[in-house]
Parts: structure tokens; C-alpha cells; sequence
């Protein structure tokens, strides 16, 4: 089979940054509070004119420049958001178009803030079987569907994108070497925006319930990571044929920093570099991984041949893992 590798990665974010004073006034919450609790700082939020789609065609064309890749040479974009621009078109299709892609075959996948893993799988699925090259984004505008007097919710989002160019190479380049992927369904309601699809739609009733608003039982959702994510990184690792002091560095989904301080100290990574982008960009959904293996490559931290565990959990309850070779 050709190899397959990470070609090119990039990112976008708004310009707006939003401090968390800003952030957590109709909470009635301070940045010291928000701080302490999350470890965030300020996020960005997108401009009003500024969709998802917008958002992940940014990161995408920039990605594709780092490849040295024209948009027209993609066989396939796959999109992972759970804040698409509207129910239907998939927001793909729209990215598809305003890249250019012609010739690309372009979806949408939702598993929450797992969703940039998964896509990933996706993609290499496709590549196996069609060929060419795919671009894996992740995008998310979550200050759209945030309840601004939730104060579990509206300090942890910000909105951002984040993309992967792969396709095959001769060289020596990035590749994903094993990927998992896990879905809890009897948890589903730990993390969900209860009105806007078929089981109820966004009627007058529902609005008036706020029930159009992101919802997340923070404790549990704590409780899930906490005891799953060791467990299942133990077996991720063991089915990749590698061991714990294999891993240089440990890129997560940016959920919230105190849990993730907590998180890292149950994993058996000794010698692992954790990479956080959240105490700038806040907690960034399905962008929050490609952001912030974005951040790292360009900031110079991987060296040729180092292993690096990506790890996504979220809502579905779902949970998805990678292992690069860089």
C-alpha cells in the first residue's frame, strides 16, 4: 500500500479575543474564578458576519500551503463539527466550495469534541480506497449555541479551526500508525443541545425552555474522563505495540486545564510533553487537537521519529485516539 502521511497542518481563529471577564459577566463569574477553575484566560470568538465553514476553509487553505498541495488535488474533505453552519448542507460541501475543490468528496462528521479523530480515520479510509488527497478539519463556532448565564458552559468555548492535509508520500513524513475509536451511547446525555433536530425541533416552546442552548453535566463529564481515559489509553498504547516511555508528546482535546492537570497525572505517560493551547483559545470542540498540533508543529516541538498520542473526548459519550510518528 502507499504511505500515508500528514502533509501539511494548519489553523484559524478569529480575531476577537474575549477575556473571561467578558466572558463569564452575565454568569456572574470573574477571571478569578474562571481561572481557578478552568485554567483559561480568554478564547476568540467569531466575528457575526463569520460562520464554522468560514472558519475551517481558513485552516484548510492553510494547511493545503503547508502541503505545497492545490485544493484541486483533493479527493476528499471531511468536516468535523457538532455547530455546523445550518442542519443541511453538510458544511463540507461549503468548504468544498469556497477552496475550490472541485473534484473532492466532501461530508461532515459528529462525535463532539472526539469529532477531528474520528475524522481522520474517516479520511484515511477514504484515501485506502479512492486515492489522492483528503483534508481533515475540525471546526467549531461554539459561542453561537452557549447560554450566556450558564456559567458551566459559556466560560469554556471559544471558537476556532484546525486542519490536516494527508495523501501519500515517498518521504519521510508524519504518519498516523494506529487509530481507536469508542462510543459510550447510554451516556449521550451527559453533553447535548436538546432542541433543533427531529426528536424536537426549535418551536417557540423550546426557545422560550432554552432548550436551542449547549447543556453539559460538568461533573459527570468529569467523572467520565477521569475514569475511562486511563483505562482505555493503557489499551490504546498496548494495541499500537508500543510502551509509555515510547511517547514524547501528549496532545488532548483542550476541555478545561484543571482536568486536564488531573487527567495527566492518572496517564502512564512518564516522559510525555503535554501541549495545551486552551489557556489562549479556551476549549475549541472539534478544532481543539488540530489547533493545537498545529501550534506545536510550527512552533518547532517535534523531531523526526517521535511518537505522539492524540486523545479526543466528548460528547456521545466518545473518545477517540491516534498515534503519530512525526
Amino acid at each position: 500500500m502507499t504511505r500515508l502521511g500528514i502533509l501539511g497542518t494548519g489553523a484559524c481563529l478569529p480575531d476577537r479575543v474575549v477575556s473571561n471577564d467578558e466572558a463569564g459577566a452575565a454568569a456572574g463569574v470573574d477571571d478569578a474564578w474562571i481561572s481557578r477553575k478552568t485554567a483559561i484566560r480568554e478564547r476568540r470568538w467569531a466575528a457575526p458576519e463569520q460562520a464554522t465553514s468560514d472558519l475551517a476553509a481558513a485552516a484548510g487553505r492553510e494547511a493545503l500551503r503547508a502541503a505545497g498541495i492545490g485544493a484541486g488535488e483533493l479527493s476528499a474533505i471531511v468536516v468535523a463539527t457538532s455547530t455546523p453552519d445550518r442542519p443541511q448542507p453538510p458544511t463540507a460541501s461549503l468548504v468544498q466550495q469556497r477552496l475550490g475543490a472541485a473534484d473532492a468528496a466532501a461530508f461532515d462528521v459528529n462525535a463532539v469534541c472526539s469529532g477531528s479523530v474520528f475524522a481522520l480515520c474517516a479520511a484515511e479510509g477514504v484515501l485506502a480506497r479512492c486515492g489522492g488527497h483528503a483534508l481533515v478539519i475540525g471546526a467549531d463556532v461554539y459561542s453561537r449555541i452557549l447560554n450566556p448565564a450558564d456559567r458551566r458552559t459559556v466560560v469554556l468555548f471559544g471558537d476556532g479551526a484546525g486542519a490536516l492535509l494527508m495523501g501519500p508520500t515517498s518521504a519521510r513524513r508524519p504518519r498516523v500508525r494506529h487509530v481507536a475509536l469508542h462510543t459510550f451511547g447510554e451516556l449521550a446525555g451527559l453533553i447535548e443541545v436538546p432542541a433543533g433536530g427531529s426528536r424536537l425541533p426549535t418551536d417557540r416552546s423550546a426557545l422560550d425552555a432554552g432548550l436551542q442552548y449547549f447543556a453539559m453535566d460538568g461533573r459527570e463529564v468529569r467523572r467520565f474522563v477521569m475514569s475511562r481515559l486511563p483505562v482505555l489509553t493503557k489499551q490504546f498504547l498496548h494495541e499500537a505495540g508500543v510502551v509509555p516511555d515510547d511517547i514524547s508528546h501528549f496532545v488532548p482535546h483542550q476541555a478545561n486545564g484543571v482536568m486536564l492537570d488531573a487527567v495527566a497525572a492518572e496517564l502512564p505517560l512518564p516522559r510525555a510533553r503535554t501541549h495545551r493551547t486552551l489557556t489562549h483559545y479556551g476549549n475549541t470542540g472539534a478544532a481543539s487537537i488540530p489547533i493545537t498540533l498545529d501550534a506545536a508543529a510550527r512552533a518547532g516541538a517535534f523531531r523526526p521519529g517521535e511518537l505522539i498520542l492524540l486523545a479526543g473526548f466528548g460528547g456521545g459519550m466518545s473518545a477517540g485516539f491516534a498515534l503519530v510518528e512525526w
